[in-house]
């Protein structure tokens, strides 16, 4: 291409202006081993916090809150959650659909039971003193509801479901204390107990959980202060039970400074801290994934751990991602398959917009060998023309803290996650597959 002008500063500032062009274009494009990334849920209002399942049959699940109108559903409430569903490995989806009015509903998750890659299960939060949890044998067409906590009186918050066989459990923060519901009959009746008893004043939220393949069930969990969000440390925990629930053993993996604020996006104190997720394969090995700082109010990286005894003793902990010092990391995702695969991916700040603001981009690895060695990095977001918060080499800002991630039936990597202009609003929910 031939360039003339009459002014030579001109000519510069306009080459130099094509070269930052390209170079953001190319920079800023997904991996090629996954595909661009796709806007799942409703085309109106707000979606954020998926939660993502695959099963043996080729179904691959999406669990999300709407924020907005449900169309065709004049008892839903803001939030609702609803499922849309995939019957050929992600390649098309059905047009979601609410599975229960009522209440505002909170917090998705859904899992299949590994035992026989079918029985879907999901569980959220029901206005403010309820949780649900639901199971589904026909791939999500006809549902069994249960309640597995009712709380009158007591706010509870994040459940975090994990499920086995006949063993359904899921945890949820109750009363400045960290509590697990446990049903021994596929969700039928549930019974509670405290995880973390002695805990002090603050907050005990879980992040992860998983059961091992002899039936350990394991939940990981960040103790926040109940002041002072943003200058004192919190502490990232593993309990395990070996009993059904009944009593459960801890142990510290991490102590991380406080979390950078985001007044910017006017989020929530916190919204940034630490949080772990957890995974094991098919030789019961444990996996850990989490976020974690040195600083107050400083960037946090992305930290890995395995356990090969039971969560006996953890291998020490060790970064995972190539992004330089400095780069905010969070929210990170993990699962696991057959012996030593697991496959991980969070979200960081490594690219900026042509202002040099940070932007957010959503990073994947994988490994064969149970994390002694990685993939390359693969970038799963990628551009997408008609969204103001999504720019040329990134997304102004994470949409809800939580994402997920699955592997499927002809070991597919399959990730959701959420994209907005900031905390609040608008956002929506994004979708990519690949290897």
């Amino acid at each position: 291409m031939v360039l003339r002008t009459g002014h030579s500063g001109t000519l510069q500032k306009l080459v130099v202006s094509l070269v930052f062009a390209i170079t953001l274009t190319v920079n800023a494009q997904a991996d090629s081993r996954f595909t661009a990334q796709r806007r799942l849920g409703y085309e109106q209002g707000d979606q954020w916090e998926p939660a993502l399942a695959a099963d043996a049959y080729g179904h691959i699940y999406v669990l999300f809150p709407q924020y907005g109108t449900v169309p065709q559903c004049s008892t839903c409430v803001k939030p609702t959650m609803a499922l849309i569903t995939s019957s050929d490995n992600g390649v098309s989806w059905d047009s979601p659909r609410p599975l229960l009015t009522g209440a505002g509903q909170f917090d998705a998750q859904i899992k299949v039971d590994p035992q026989d890659g079918q029985t879907l299960y999901v569980s959220w939060m029901q206005g403010r003193h309820d949780i649900i949890v639901a199971r589904s044998q026909d791939f999500g067409r006809t549902w069994y509801f249960a309640i597995a906590e009712h709380s009158p009186g007591v706010e509870i918050d994040k459940p975090v479901l994990a499920v086995r066989g006949s063993n359904v459990y899921v945890s949820f923060n109750h009363d400045q204390t960290l509590a697990v519901a446990a049903s021994h009959d596929y969700a039928q009746n549930f019974s509670s107990t405290v995880l973390n008893p002695a805990a002090g004043p603050g907050w005990s939220l879980a992040a992860g959980a998983t059961i091992d393949s002899v039936g350990n069930v394991y939940f990981s969990w960040t103790a926040y202060p109940r002041t002072d969000l943003l200058t004192r440390p919190v502490e990232v925990f593993v309990s395990r039970s070996a009993d059904g629930g009944q009593s459960w053993t801890t142990t510290s993996l991490d102590v991380s400074s406080a979390a950078p604020g985001c007044s910017a996006q006017v989020c929530s104190p916190g919204f940034l801290g630490s949080q772990m997720a957890l995974a094991s394969d098919d030789a019961g090995i444990i996996y850990a994934i989490w976020n974690s700082g040195s600083v107050i109010g400083g960037p946090q990286r992305i930290y890995f751990s395995s356990s090969t005894n039971e969560g006996g003793s953890w291998s020490a902990k060790v970064g995972i991602s190539n992004a330089p010092p400095g780069v905010e990391h969070c929210f990170p995702t993990i699962a696991a398959g057959s012996a030593g695969d697991v496959r991980v991916a969070w979200m960081d700040t490594r690219k900026v917009d042509p202002e040099n603001h940070p932007v957010w981009n959503t990073f994947y690895r994988a490994s064969t060998n149970g994390g002694a060695t990685w993939s390359e990095e693969s970038q799963l977001s990628s551009p997408v023309h008609g969204y103001d918060y999504i720019l040329p080499t990134g997304f102004l800002f994470p949409f809800g803290n939580l994402f997920s991630i699955a592997i499927d039936d002809v070991g597919v990597t399959h990730v959701v996650w959420g994209e907005g202009r900031n905390y609040w609003s608008p956002g929506s929910i994004w979708y990519a597959r690949g290897r």
